[in-house]
């Protein structure tokens, strides 16, 4: 069936923080080097880890994790450093920005082009009550037709009811649908549910997540316009 509406996660589908360049940054203040992409890769396998065997964690309040998850990041760089301290600093690092997180550079022309060409567009997010805010920030507010965020629906990815309610709004059925997010526990797990398509971000290939049969993994949205036009070209010959 032909595609006419896609949804997405938010957090490092559309928007990310420069977590590496704080984290950078604060080792530099310890006289501790290592290079960003290091960084990048300890970061990615960290979130991994947490999606594949923590679910739901990544989502909580910081201070319920964090430390926790500072730990498994240290041991990737092979760092020993005092977590509460090293938390406190990244935090401060952090909050030096009105708003931390910020679009990818892509983000608003991908969004832009499924416009043009006729997509419905929509958010379902496991997020607090600052994702609203955090859209209107980045600008990507205004190419929504429709945001549907857990802590407002009361309900969370990847459990079906926060897609079954995302579809209702917005009047489709799921074989029109495509997804695009991050994690495979939340996203790809949650749309077979409904039997929505789903599109699998992962930046690294396939680092991080060797365990997952699903395609297709995209590298970022920016290469799902050509994603959904092969789809689209495929269904009508």
């Amino acid at each position: 069936m032909e595609t006419t509406f896609v949804w997405f996660d938010l957090g490092y589908t559309l928007v990310y923080l420069e977590r590496e360049t704080w984290f950078a940054a604060y080792l530099a203040e310890q006289g501790i080097a290592r290079k960003l992409r290091e960084i990048e890769l300890a970061y990615h396998y960290a979130d991994k880890l947490f999606m594949r065997e923590y679910p739901g964690v990544l989502g909580r309040e910081a201070a319920t994790f964090f430390p926790w998850y500072l730990g498994v990041l240290n041991y990737r760089l092979g760092l020993c450093l005092d977590l509460h301290e090293q938390w406190g600093r990244l935090n401060e690092l952090r909050t030096e920005r009105r708003s931390p997180w910020v679009a990818y550079p892509y983000a608003a022309k991908v969004l832009e082009e499924l416009k043009r060409a006729s997509y419905g567009i929509g958010l379902i997010s496991n997020w607090d009550a600052s994702a609203r805010q955090v859209l209107a920030d980045t600008g990507l507010l205004p190419y929504f037709d429709h945001v549907i965020v857990s802590s407002e629906v009361g309900v969370e990815k990847p459990d079906r009811a926060i897609f079954e309610l995302a579809l209702r709004q917005a009047g489709v059925r799921a074989e029109e649908c495509c997804y695009v997010g991050d994690n495979y526990y939340d996203d790809v797990i949650g749309c077979r549910e409904v039997g929505m398509d789903c599109c699998l971000i992962n930046r690294f290939g396939r680092v991080g997540i060797e365990e997952v049969q699903h395609e297709p993994v995209l590298a970022s949205v920016q290469e799902l316009p050509a994603y959904l036009h092969r789809k689209e070209w495929k269904h009508s010959v």
